[in-house]
């Protein structure tokens, strides 16, 4: 079997530093990405929901707690899925153990598609993105983040230890694999640049609502230092599109 992303994380080591990471009271996904997130969701209430990657799952507690009628997440990591039974314990939430990639997409089923920093660990996202299509009723949103194109255009360059101070964008229209040392571990990722996120949503379909990136709040921020280093750097994307009520794409 090719490697998969989600794989990193199926590292016992790998995973207790995510754990770790994400319990930090200023974690950037927290600080930065779950508020944007949060934002372009808007009213969730009565949806029913897929998350594609969707790690331990609490995003889901959080969307049932808003009123979602039903929660679904897909996530290829058997670590992910097992702190997720740890987590999820409503009866219209539920995790199933399977990659994106494999995932079957039933037809018109969700109101709502989600991804929170997933998608940059698929080697092709086309396939994925037009059973998104599929999957969604129409008028239905998908939306997702991934790791900024500056970010990851800047992974495998060599960086003096401690804080990362400078970020050096190479190669950024080489789309393609990336090597990041994260966690003390080898993560692979895949660059792509804006545009590319862009003509993927428009080639399977979707009418593109929203772009965002990861401009930081000085109000979710208890460390005045934390906020002015967000400032330097995007470290996330988000895009939202909806399917067309209309059968046909628009173009």
């Amino acid at each position: 079997m090719s490697y998969k992303g989600y794989q990193f994380y199926d590292d016992d080591q790998n995973f207790q530093k995510y754990l770790e990471r994400r319990n930090w009271a200023e974690n950037a996904n927290d600080t930065i990405e779950k508020p944007i997130f949060l934002e372009l969701l808007s009213d969730v209430k009565g949806h029913s929901i897929l998350d594609l990657g969707c790690g331990t799952a609490a995003f889901g507690l959080d969307l049932l707690d808003l009123g979602a009628y039903s929660y679904t997440g897909v996530e290829g990591s058997a670590n992910m899925v097992e702190e997720s039974k740890k987590i999820m314990n409503r009866t219209n939430g539920k995790v199933v153990h399977t990659s994106m990639e494999d995932w079957n997409s039933p037809e018109a089923s969700y109101q709502l598609i989600i991804s929170r920093l997933a998608i940059h660990y698929l080697p092709e996202i086309d396939e994925v993105f037009s059973k998104v299509h599929r999957s969604l009723a129409h008028g239905g949103s998908f939306i997702f983040s991934v790791e900024h194109p500056v970010m990851t255009s800047s992974f495998g360059i060599a960086r003096p230890e401690g804080m990362k101070q400078d970020w050096v964008v190479d190669n950024y229209f080489h789309s393609g694999i990336r090597e990041q040392e994260w966690l003390g571990g080898k993560a692979i990722k895949y660059h792509r640049t804006i545009e590319d996120y862009f003509h993927a949503l428009r080639k399977a379909g979707f009418a593109i609502e929203s772009l965002r990136e990861s401009k930081p709040r000085a109000e979710q921020f208890h460390n005045a230092e934390t906020y002015e280093r967000r400032m330097r750097i995007p470290l996330f994307l988000f895009f939202k599109g909806t399917k067309p009520v209309s059968t046909n794409k628009r173009l």
